[in-house]
């Protein structure tokens, strides 16, 4: 699809938007979903203009690796150190000529070009001109690096992950799944959503959504999720608007049916905004019990609020409160049902969601976020009675952030990790099984189960 110009000689508003998107996430380091979805809001553009707005923003982002190699073939000098402009405008021309099929070489070239002449880099042409001519000529010759030859060469440069993460999931996965998972990840994600039990079923939804949604299906391990396809925005569907689904990835909905909500239960969201497990979790709790919902921002609860609202949801109070500090200072009594620390991580587990993560993240923030995992984990366990369930979860694949984490709690001697136990697959449930290990941690990986990559473990307090 080629976008529409306002008139002749002018660049689409539609590059340009996505230009200027494209920069400020790499030079100020914003986030592409909320910058991009924030700035389509405030613009006129037609619903196909804005799902190809969409397409050059995240395809540019998640082939900045590959596109960044083959530049620099053609380059006489550092693609890094040209102006911050100029360099996102070579690399979204390169995506539309080496990745978008739907657009001509030409049209790729001389938008760029004018792109980058409306946003008042008129010096930069010919550069842009002249390289991107120079790689619609030449890019069925540029040979990338082959995964047999050199495995660390073809994740980062033909799959485009940092060395870093390249690295690290060679050495968890082997060449071949971690080159798997890398493919996995520069794919458009599926759009998923989790039915609203307390306002409709499954199948009658379902139903209702085929005429909307023709490739729509029930999700493969959770009992509430429905998959639309690849393709539509959700949040505008009537059934949306009236509260019966929210948008929630098919891994995300398996850390609540980890955490086997009870109606009755007390329950604590550690770390709730923007909301989609609370929300979950109190489609669970019929007329009894209470989910917490705490967060440090206060903003980011109005949207557990909205959400809220939006579902009909009444048994759920929000609360401003940084999870790292002792969890029985809110709940002196300790008693607790069930708690789930949806810990800050990485991400990585959802590069195919938000592709800017991989170049945001680096090889010595995984560390750091461990940390502050382990601390939050240890401020949780103090709030919950005897027999209560604790679930640890994140969206990323790295041991160091999982794995390790809860080791570390458990194995403390001096810690509240002392009185937990993980509990072993057989007492988890039965639509978990596929995707929980031996020693009962549940991995999800998007080559494998087409869903983000989370991890989960569900600790049982004995004493």
């Amino acid at each position: 699809m080629v976008s529409r110009t306002t008139r002749r000689g002018d660049p689409t508003r539609t590059r340009l938007i996505s230009l200027r998107v494209l920069e400020r996430v790499q030079r100020a380091g914003a986030f592409a979903d909320l910058l991009l979805n924030a700035t389509l809001a405030r613009s006129s553009l037609r619903p196909a203009d804005r799902a190809f707005a969409t397409d050059l923003v995240y395809g540019t982002l998640r082939w900045r690796g590959r596109i960044d190699f083959l530049l620099s073939r053609l380059l006489t000098r550092d693609l890094e150190k040209l102006e911050p402009l100029v360099a996102t405008a070579l690399r979204m021309g390169a995506y539309q000529i080496l990745l978008s099929p739907k657009t001509p070489d030409e049209v790729a070239v001389d938008e760029s070009v004018r792109c980058i002449r409306a946003a008042g880099v008129e010096r930069a042409t010919g550069l842009v001109n002249a390289v991107l001519r120079r790689l619609a000529a030449e890019k069925d010759s540029l040979a990338l690096p082959e995964l047999e030859e050199a495995p660390a060469d073809h994740l980062t440069h033909a799959l485009s992950l940092p060395p870093w993460i390249a690295a690290q999931w060679l050495e968890i996965f082997g060449a071949r799944e971690a080159a798997d998972l890398a493919r996995a990840c520069n794919e458009p994600p599926p759009l998923t959503i989790r039915v609203n039990k307390t306002r409709t079923s499954r199948d009658e939804l379902l139903e209702e959504l085929r005429v909307r949604f023709p490739d729509a299906h029930p999700t493969s391990l959770s009992r509430d999720g429905i998959v639309l396809g690849r393709s539509g925005n959700p949040a505008v569907d009537p059934a949306f608007i009236d509260g019966r689904f929210s948008v929630q990835d098919e891994a995300s909905q398996l850390v609540v049916t980890l955490l086997e909500p009870q109606p009755g239960d007390r329950i604590v969201d550690t770390c709730a905004a923007p909301g989609g497990k609370t929300t979950a979790i109190a489609e669970h709790l019929g007329d009894g019990g209470l989910v917490t919902a705490l967060d440090r921002h206060r903003r980011r609860l109005g949207l557990v609020h909205r959400g809220a609202r939006r579902l009909g949801l009444e048994r759920i109070e929000c609360r401003e409160y940084d999870a790292t500090r002792p969890l029985s200072t809110l709940f002196p009594d300790g008693d607790l049902d069930r708690i789930l620390v949806d810990a800050p991580c990485s991400g990585l587990g959802s590069l195919r969601r938000n592709p800017d993560a991989r170049w945001r993240i680096g090889p010595d923030d995984p560390a750091h976020l461990a940390e502050k995992q382990l601390a939050i984990l240890r401020a949780a366990a103090g709030a919950l009675r005897r027999g209560g369930v604790l679930v640890y979860s994140t969206c990323t694949l790295l041991p160091e952030e999982n794995e390790d984490v809860v080791q570390a709690f458990l194995n403390d001697p001096t810690g509240p990790g002392q009185h937990f136990a993980l509990s072993p697959r057989s007492e988890l449930p039965d639509e978990l099984q596929p995707v929980v290990d031996d020693g009962g941690l549940l991995r999800t990986l998007p080559h494998r189960h087409d869903t983000d990559g989370f991890f989960a473990a569900r600790l049982v307090r004995k004493s």
